[in-house]
């Protein structure tokens, strides 16, 4: 179904139902195709029992997991939904860039199939991709993907440039993504309720590149897609939609165009119930704690708590769990 078509007949309505709303960059990609699966079934893996222990304290009704490798039959997925206390019934995911073959030497090295030279980095096909696990009924049929979007078909694209000339010649702007990972529009139905979108990503982090800074870039036009979608480029926006995932970028700290998060915290149709929270720590590399992951409520919801999980320190969880922590917004139409 055509975007277009399902913001023009979105409701717009309101009720009293309250849900929890979380984001979580959980330490769940492996080095190879199948092996989350295989640490899924083997049932003693310290980083998935973390995770475990997060998800299921915060107990959030809808969550967007972000480095999650994904299989094209979904069993991690399916797996990992069901090991939940209680489980989730509902899961969602597609096909992700990262990982995905070019065939073309992206970060002209001079060597091909690198996970540098994927529609987005990844060891394999799959990897560090996304997830929405969801306790209300999902419309995957009705979902939009935006992933396969030309980078130089966003308008306005500032593309990468290296010593006054383009980093990129016509055959790799031909087949060059946007998102990284993906960008996701989808629709949740709350049983006696009205939907509402869930409008997931994961973007680049803004490093590991050189000069022509492309990295930076794209994580900047990453933001600049959702932005294109609250202007209406795809149709009426509606009333209720969260946005949620990993942006890599902090509106005050760390690498990036730090200005553009702000003014995409600023949007006049989002809400942000969490500023200045750090949500990630990279302590131990010297960067210090920045705020990364991101709940977004459209202004239609009322937002009545937030919150970053932290869990305490010393134990095996917080040393599992990854850097990056669980954000999460409980909301009420």
């Amino acid at each position: 179904m055509a975007l277009a078509l399902i913001l023009a007949v979105w409701p717009v309505l309101a009720s009293a139902d309250t849900w929890r709303i979380a984001s979580y960059a959980a330490p769940l990609g492996r080095d190879g195709p199948g092996l989350l699966l295989r640490d899924l079934m083997r049932g003693d893996d310290p980083q998935i029992a973390a995770a475990l222990a997060v998800i299921t304290r915060i107990n959030p009704d809808v969550l967007v997991l972000t480095d999650f490798d994904y299989d094209l039959d979904g069993l991690a997925l399916a797996a990992f939904a069901a090991l939940v206390d209680p489980p989730y019934p509902y899961h969602f995911a597609r096909r992700p860039n990262t990982g995905m073959p070019t065939g073309l030497d992206l970060d002209r090295n001079g060597r091909l199939g690198e996970a540098r030279d994927a529609q987005g980095y990844g060891r394999f096909n799959g990897n560090g991709g996304m997830a929405v696990l969801s306790r209300l009924p999902i419309d995957a049929g009705g979902a939009v993907d935006l992933s396969a979007l030309l980078w130089r078909d966003l308008p306005g694209a500032v593309l990468p440039v290296l010593d006054g000339r383009a980093y990129w010649d016509d055959a790799v702007l031909d087949v060059q993504r946007l998102s990284t990972t993906g960008h996701w529009i989808v629709p949740v139905l709350p049983p006696d309720a009205l939907p509402f979108a869930i409008m997931a990503f994961s973007a680049t982090p803004p490093a590991f590149d050189g000069p022509e800074r492309r990295n930076v870039l794209r994580n900047r036009d990453e933001l600049r897609l959702w932005e294109w979608v609250l202007d209406g480029a795809f149709g009426p926006v509606p009333d209720h939609f969260v946005i949620a995932g990993n942006a890599n970028l902090d509106p005050d700290a760390g690498d990036g165009d730090r200005a553009a998060m702000a003014a995409f915290l600023a949007h006049p149709l989002m809400q942000d119930p969490l500023p200045g929270q750090p949500t990630a720590d990279w302590t131990n590399l010297g960067i210090g704690t920045l705020r990364v992951s991101y709940v977004l409520p459209s202004q239609g919801w009322q937002v009545l708590d937030a919150g970053v999980d932290w869990p305490a320190s010393g134990g095996d969880e917080i040393l599992h769990a990854g850097a990056h922590h669980l954000v999460w917004v409980d909301i009420r139409r």
